[in-house]
């Protein structure tokens, strides 16, 4: 099985390649449209700011492929947010991929969520053998409003879609790399999708 994660400039890819490593999977890192088309498995990863990461994925002329892959596609943090319609962030255009937009938390609360929080709701074979409640670590100032596109949620300040699926794209705000048992229990479980 061929994984390929997306390295256009903007990923936390070490630590995804090593949680995928502890998985027994050896994940390919590239920016090659063709490598990317002909993959099993494409994890998309994203940190920093929308504009920016959008700009470095147009850069590397993946906006347009992304979109058409065939295959499952797990985005993560950022990466989900950039499948969405639009970010507030920098009044960034998205892959329109999931149809639900990016805003930021209020003032009401504290900006970035670093930690842990539950996820609930749960509805996807990505979270087989996944408790509801379970804790994921998040780093992230801009959530993704539910819609009909999730399958879970997470809350502070609001009610959040903490993870989108449509049709073979999946994403998740949280970060599985870094959250524990659960969060390796979903990379397998998208690696056997």
């Amino acid at each position: 099985m061929k994984t390929i994660i997306i390295n256009y400039g903007a990923g936390n890819i070490q630590s995804i390649k090593f949680a995928l490593q502890r998985l027994g999977v050896e994940a390919i890192l590239s920016h090659d449209a063709s490598a990317i088309r002909n993959a099993d498995k494409v994890i998309f990863p994203g940190v920093g700011e929308a504009s920016s990461a959008m700009k470095k994925l147009r850069e590397s002329k993946l906006e347009t492929v992304i979109p058409t892959l065939t295959q499952p596609v797990l985005g993560i943090c950022l990466g989900m947010q950039l499948m969405c319609n639009a970010s507030e962030e920098g009044n960034t255009q998205g892959l329109g991929i999931f149809d639900t937009e990016v805003f930021r938390f209020s003032e009401n609360v504290k900006v970035p969520q670093i930690g842990w929080n539950t996820i609930q709701n749960l509805k996807s074979p990505l979270f087989e053998g996944v408790r509801e409640n379970e804790f994921m670590y998040l780093v992230h100032s801009y959530y993704a409003k539910t819609s009909s596109d999730m399958i879970a949620e997470s809350e502070y300040d609001l009610k959040y879609a903490s993870a989108l699926q449509k049709n073979n794209f999946f994403g998740v705000q949280f970060h599985p790399e870094k959250s524990s048992k659960a969060g390796s229990k979903i990379l397998e479980n998208f690696l056997k999708l």
